[in-house]
């Protein structure tokens, strides 16, 4: 089986059941605690490519940086979403699994099964 990286966020309880899933299924992902180790902007282009989903699509807009980086903003271009989100890690919507070329959010946390059944 391809190697799993689970970006993760142990105090998130989506994150820790995608985790749980995956280990019932005795998978052990590598794990990222991206917001310990933030992915650099061009990993947060590689994760979009594999998610095939644009930036705004991977913002968490409950956050307070969300409303005071004003991202709300759709004239701010993919760039400006994908800078504010390496620098701010709590921005990006987790957790995320990835598996080879491919990932997927798991929200809910049944959907990182996706990649591995």
């Amino acid at each position: 089986m391809t190697a799993l990286k689970l970006y993760h966020n142990p105090r998130c309880s989506k994150s820790r059941g995608a985790l749980e899933l995956l280990q019932a299924r005795g998978l052990e992902p590598q794990i990222i605690r991206y917001l310990e180790t933030p992915p650099s902007a061009q990993e947060l282009r590689v994760l979009l490519d594999q998610l095939g989903i644009g930036p705004r699509q991977l913002l968490r807009s409950g956050e307070e940086e969300y409303r005071a980086l004003n991202l709300a903003d759709t004239t701010l271009d993919d760039e400006r979403l994908i800078e504010a989100m390496a620098t701010h890690p709590r921005l990006i919507e987790r957790p995320i699994l990835v598996a080879g070329d491919k990932a997927v959010i798991g929200r809910p946390p049944e959907k990182v099964l996706e990649l591995v059944e």
